[in-house]
């Protein structure tokens, strides 16, 4: 394996591949506008806006990568329009523009997000789109962006799911902390199911298709995550790890009782653990279809229970440790 190039590796899927990277010997550099979240990987960091053309050209030339990862974008749901998004589109339309002129590339990998498409039920194609929201507006730019260039390279665009794991960035100040402060309630009802992730079987699957016959993976799409899993067993897992106690089942209506109330007090700029968005997003479905991914990049490494004891270490251990 030759160079590698990431962008965007100082978030929280780049911090756990760079990890990988660094425990398999594999030669890198990530391209990134904020430092990296652990010092252990500050030598390997470029600083460097991909808005910025001329200066991601250069690192580019000067370190003539094999394969791009690109994970760098603009990933908070709340934009008010795509101008919020330029890092996933014109910021995208750059970095394409780099690729197709840098001869060393071979395979580039794309990141995009399951929210290109978004209802209870699955695309029928990969270039079917329902976004969710600007950003998955933008997203899907990044996507139509990647296929109409027409790269000599081989190139592969992930969708990641609902990814959890260490170095989250949403999970410990939200769901996690309320969990251990016993603040959470499951609504009951029928079961919800939901596509998630544990970002240990995200990397295992993105280094499958670093490595993969180009037959299997080039101009594909591929889900990245895990079996679509009953949110209650997810979040369980997770309230016996933290708590050693079950998560508590109340009737729906008295939790959308509660987010009326945090909608009001919302409004007068006081948070509160539960608002009506929020509680749509705990009792919709909303699985992926994991099939493809599981045929041709293999079954999930690391289980359930795995992902949430080496998550609830990190938790605990490092990250309430450092507060």
């Amino acid at each position: 394996m030759g160079n590698l190039l990431i962008t965007g590796g100082s978030g929280f899927i780049g911090t756990n591949l760079i990890d990988y990277f660094l425990s398999n010997s594999i030669s890198f550099i990530n391209i990134d506008i904020a430092p990296p979240k652990k010092a252990s990987h500050k030598a390997f960091w470029k600083e460097c806006n991909i808005l910025d053309k001329e200066k991601l050209q250069q690192i580019f030339f000067d370190y003539d990568p094999e394969i791009v990862i690109h994970l760098a974008a603009e990933t908070r749901v709340g934009g008010k329009g795509l101008e919020y998004y330029k890092a996933n589109t014109l910021g995208m339309e750059n970095l394409l523009d780099v690729i197709a002129t840098c001869k060393s590339i071979k395979r580039t990998i794309i990141t995009s997000t399951q929210y290109v498409y978004q209802t209870e039920k699955a695309p029928q194609k990969d270039e079917q789109y329902l976004p969710l929201g600007v950003y998955g507006e933008s997203k899907v730019i990044t996507e139509k962006l990647t296929r109409n260039k027409n790269l000599d390279s081989i190139w592969t665009i992930i969708r990641p799911t609902n990814i959890w794991g260490p170095w989250h960035n949403v999970y410990p100040e939200g769901l996690w902390r309320q969990i251990l402060k016993g603040r959470y309630l499951h609504p009951g009802g029928k079961p919800v199911y939901r596509s998630y992730g544990y970002i240990g079987n995200v990397i295992m699957q993105i280094v499958q298709i670093m490595n993969g016959k180009p037959e299997d993976i080039n101009r594909k799409v591929f889900y990245v995550g895990d079996e679509p899993i009953n949110l209650y067993d997810w979040v369980n897992a997770f309230s016996l790890m933290l708590i050693h106690k079950k998560v508590r089942v109340v009737p729906r209506v008295v939790l959308a009782a509660f987010a009326i109330v945090g909608d009001l007090l919302e409004n007068f700029g006081v948070r509160f653990p539960l608002t009506t968005s929020r509680y749509h997003n705990m009792i919709y479905d909303n699985p992926a279809p994991m099939a493809k991914t599981f045929s041709v990049l293999g079954p999930s490494k690391y289980s359930l229970h795995e992902g949430v004891e080496a998550t609830v270490n990190w938790y605990l251990q490092e990250y309430l440790a450092k507060k």
